[in-house]
C-alpha cells in the first residue's frame, strides 16, 4: 500500500474533481482507493502515477467502506464553538481544550453505535476531522497546513451524564463505537471558512455550523498540539462541534455531513 505521505502528492492534482481517498474491504482484503460518484477506484502502487493506468473500479455497493485512516492517536478539541460551550453552560476556553479518544472507539461508515443502557444520556457531536500526513512536531501556525493530508467527518459520541460525573472525559468519550469516522478523506491542504458542518438525526438537521465559527482554527490547533506531542501520519484532530448536540437512542440514524466530503451515517443499537 502507498503511504499517507505518498497520498499527500494527490493534493497537488486537485485542478479537476476533488480526490476522495478511501479505505475499503473487498472479500476480506483491505484496499486503498478513490471514490468517484458511485464507483470506487482501487489504486495500486504510487498514487502520484497515472490514475488511468492504475485504476480498477468497483461499484460502491460491492465494497465495505472503512475509516479512511487508522490513527495512532485521536486528538479531540472541546468547546471550540462559542454557542456550543454556552448551550452546555460552559465558558469559552482560553486555549484549545484537548482530550484523547480511544482507538478502540473507531467505527466505520454504516457501523452501529452501541448505546449502553446503564450510562444515561448519550449525545451526538458532529465535527470536522483533520488528518495528518507526515510527522509533525513544534510547528508554527504558518507551517501547520503543510502537515495536513486532508479532511473527513467525525462524530464525537459522548456519554453526557458520565462526562459530568467523572470530570475528566476518558470514559464518557471512549466507549467502543463512540468514534465514527469517514466515509472518505478529502485530500486538501485547507477548507473554506464557509464550509458547513451539519448533523441530521433521523433526517432532521439538528446542527449546522461553519468553520469560520471555530474559536481556534485548524492551524492554531495543529501548532498547539505539536508543542507537546508529535503528531504522526494518520492521526486525527477532531475540531469541535457546533451547537445543537442532543441525545441518541437505539433505532436512531445519525448523519454528519460536511461540504465537499460527504455524509458519515451510522445507526444506533442497544449494547448487547
Amino acid at each position: 500500500m502507498a503511504t499517507l505521505e505518498e497520498w499527500g502528492k494527490e493534493r497537488g492534482r486537485m485542478a479537476g474533481e476533488p480526490r476522495l481517498y478511501c479505505r475499503f474491504d473487498l472479500g476480506g482484503t483491505v484496499y486503498q482507493g478513490l471514490l468517484r460518484g458511485n464507483m470506487v477506484d482501487l489504486v495500486k502502487g504510487d498514487p502520484g502515477g497515472s490514475l488511468e493506468d492504475l485504476r480498477v473500479s468497483y461499484p460502491l455497493s460491492r465494497v465495505r467502506l472503512l475509516p479512511p485512516v487508522e490513527p495512532q492517536t485521536l486528538f479531540c478539541i472541546g468547546r471550540n464553538y462559542a454557542d456550543h460551550a454556552k448551550e452546555l453552560g460552559n465558558d469559552v476556553p482560553e486555549e484549545p481544550l484537548v482530550f484523547l479518544k480511544a482507538r478502540s472507539a473507531l467505527l466505520p461508515p454504516e457501523g452501529s453505535i452501541e448505546i449502553p443502557s446503564w450510562v444515561g444520556r448519550v449525545d451526538y457531536e458532529g465535527e470536522l476531522g483533520v488528518v495528518i500526513r507526515k510527522p509533525c512536531r513544534r510547528v508554527t501556525e504558518e507551517q501547520a497546513l503543510d502537515y495536513v493530508l486532508g479532511y473527513t467527518c467525525f462524530n464525537d459520541v459522548t456519554a453526557r451524564d458520565l462526562q459530568r460525573k467523572d470530570g475528566q472525559w476518558s470514559r464518557a468519550k471512549g466507549f467502543d463505537t463512540f468514534a465514527p469516522l469517514g466515509p472518505v478523506l478529502l485530500l486538501a491542504r485547507e477548507m473554506s471558512p464557509q464550509t458547513r458542518v451539519r448533523t441530521a438525526l433521523n433526517g432532521k438537521v439538528v446542527q449546522d455550523g461553519r468553520l469560520e465559527q471555530l474559536i481556534f482554527p485548524v492551524p492554531r490547533l495543529i501548532a498547539h498540539l505539536s508543542r507537546f506531542a508529535t503528531l504522526m501520519p494518520g492521526d486525527v484532530i477532531a475540531t469541535g462541534t457546533p451547537e445543537g448536540v442532543g441525545p441518541l437512542k437505539p433505532g436512531d440514524r445519525v448523519e454528519v455531513q460536511i461540504d465537499g466530503i460527504g455524509t458519515l451515517s451510522n445507526v444506533c443499537i442497544p449494547d448487547a
